[in-house]
């Protein structure tokens, strides 16, 4: 992987343009300033620890390496095992939204399967051991699923903002702009629990050096990546935004296909016959985006399985390299079956939306569990030791630990609010439990740091 492929695969591993329809129908135009927070206090935060990181240690294992240098083989364990474990939860998140917009992608004549449980099961799981297989072949193949979703996320985020500008200038917005729409109608904990959503939908630099041994010049091409990719994802987020709610007043927006929906609403405003079929084009280039997106967190996570395998941390049976392939491919194929499960659990006795809803918020927590610990990690390894340095790892380690604790707040609509916090606090609780008794079991209880390398 050189810089392009990094900085294609950052995009496609961050950016889910489903994000601005949950930022839109929350908080309309209040959703901008809230943005501009979460990168203020988490994003770029996560970009200077990931850098420093990324460059004292390049090689395969990301988060799981930088751990185990800091405090030893068990943190190591439990960060490596965090953060693959939210990626069970994460797959069927996406693949859901990814499925609904497909629908929505067929023609209006199939819109109404967004709802059906059997078809967005039916796709979900399709899409998903499409992205399996193919990384599974190598990165050779699979690199071209997360660079296709890279191109699949920032055009029809591109295609979407032209059209919400022209929009502007012709016809006005249908979200009135004013400066006390700026602020929060309400800060109620239901409210700022958004917040904890846009900061997980800045998470994600840290996966690309989990494949370090498969990038040319790791520290160099990383730092470059990030930086690179780091302007495109906050403009794509808050331009994107923007552009929604010039096309549909806030409490509109569809949470599950809400792009599509704007984007037809565009077309239809501006009422050019030739703009007709851009609403299924954006639809299909989401699809392709979601895809990539999942074909990225597989090859990223399927690494942390390996290399604790390697190390004796997971049964060696996780260490196989693929005889003709030279893949990790025990990790992906666990990672697809146990993710196959999920995204059939998650639809039974529920809504698509309330489905959606419940995995997001799952991933959400047991994403920055390990998240924390790469911030400790941090402060930890860092080479300079200043204030400013200092104030990146804090802020970044304040901004998770409220994320994860708003992520436990049930939302106010929920019907049935005993089985989503059963859902949820479950899939939390259940895994991490699982990760400290396989850790006690495997793990010497040496929790010194590692020796650094010569």
């Amino acid at each position: 992987m050189r810089l392009r492929d990094v900085v294609l695969f950052n995009i496609s591993a961050i950016v889910g343009l489903r994000w601005l329809t949950t930022a839109a129908s929350q908080f309309g135009l209040a959703s901008l300033g809230f943005w501009l927070l979460a990168m203020v206090v988490f994003f770029l935060p996560s970009a200077i620890a990931v850098r420093e990181l990324a460059d004292i240690d390049p090689g395969a294992g990301g988060i799981y390496r930088w751990v185990r240098r800091a405090f030893g083989p068990l943190h190591g364990f439990m960060a490596g095992w965090g953060y693959w474990v939210n990626n069970l939860f994460y797959f069927p998140s996406l693949l859901v939204t990814t499925a609904a917009i497909a629908a929505y992608a067929a023609g209006p004549r199939f819109v109404h399967l967004g709802d059906n449980n059997v078809f967005i099961a039916a796709l979900s799981l399709a899409g998903l051991w499409l992205a399996v297989g193919m990384n599974v072949v190598g990165l050779r193949v699979g690199k071209r699923l997360q660079n296709l979703g890279g191109h699949g996320t920032w055009l029809p985020g591109l295609i979407f903002v032209v059209l919400a500008i022209w929009s502007l200038t012709t016809h006005g917005s249908a979200t009135p702009v004013t400066a006390r729409g700026l602020v929060p109608a309400t800060l109620d904990l239901q409210s700022i629990n958004l917040f904890a959503t846009m900061t997980f939908a800045f998470a994600g630099l840290e996966l690309a050096p989990t494949l370090g041994d498969e990038i040319h010049d790791p520290a160099r091409t990383l730092r470059r990546g990030i930086a690179v990719s780091g302007l495109a994802i906050v403009a794509m987020y808050v331009l994107g935004t923007a552009a929604m709610l010039v096309a549909l007043p806030h409490d509109t927006v569809s949470i599950t296909n809400g792009m599509p929906q704007a984007t037809a609403a565009l077309v239809e405003r501006l009422g050019a016959g030739w703009l007709a079929p851009v609403a299924a084009i954006v639809a299909i280039l989401l699809v392709l985006g979601n895809l990539g997106g999942v074909g990225a967190w597989l090859a990223g996570s399927a690494r942390l399985p390996y290399v604790a395998g390697v190390d004796g941390a997971l049964p060696a049976v996780f260490g196989r390299i693929h005889p003709l392939w030279q893949t990790p491919y025990v990790g992906l194929l666990v990672q697809g079956a146990i993710a196959t499960v999920f995204v059939i659990a998650s639809l039974v006795g529920t809504t698509v939306k309330n489905a959606y809803l419940v995995l997001t918020q799952t991933t959400l927590i047991l994403f920055f569990i390990p998240y924390l610990y790469l911030f400790l990690a941090y402060l930890r390894l860092r080479r300079q030791r200043t204030v400013t340095t200092a104030l990146a790892g804090l802020v970044g380690s304040a901004a998770v630990l409220f994320s994860i604790v708003l992520g436990f707040v049930t939302p106010a609509d929920e019907a049935l609010p005993w089985l989503y916090r059963a859902k949820v606090v479950g899939g939390v609780v259940g895994f991490m439990l699982l990760g400290v008794l396989l850790a006690g079991r495997r793990m010497r209880h040496d929790t010194a740091p590692p020796t650094s390398p010569a």
